[in-house]
């Protein structure tokens, strides 16, 4: 099962634990993960640090790639460019994480990292980079 595969490998990341972050969907070809904003890993002017932000949408991006590959694979990140559009205020960032294109070796991912505040949502990064499969 995709979700569980993908499920044991994030709870082995010692970043995302410290993030509190939680895997919320794990299916082909994407994953989504939520974290809360800590004041831990809050900048000078109060919103979450970019470094989260990175860290979040890196990580949704990579799993998505992850749920592609075979059994016994992993990836690591061969590249990843990240656009900041908003300040990371609210009570949570929600990371999605997408497989645009996927061959042997590389794939193609990108994420949107969202800040929700009770109802409102609102994209703070979008991520675009490269993940390669190792053994």
């Amino acid at each position: 099962m995709i979700e569980q595969r993908i499920a044991e490998s994030f709870n082995r990341q010692s970043m995302m634990t410290s993030l509190e972050a939680r895997l919320i969907e794990a299916a082909e070809g994407r994953c989504v993960i939520h974290a809360p904003l800590l004041a831990a890993f809050g900048q000078q002017h109060g919103a979450a640090h970019a470094a989260v932000t990175f860290a979040l949408g890196d990580s949704a991006a990579g799993y998505a790639a992850l749920t592609l590959l075979p059994e016994g694979q992993e990836v690591m990140t061969a590249e990843m460019k990240i656009n900041l559009l908003s300040p990371a205020i609210g009570d949570t960032l929600e990371a999605t994480g997408e497989v645009l294109r996927t061959g042997r070796r590389l794939s193609v991912v990108r994420a949107e990292v969202v800040a929700l505040q009770g109802d409102m949502r609102k994209t703070v990064a979008l991520l675009q980079g490269t993940m390669i499969g190792v053994a």
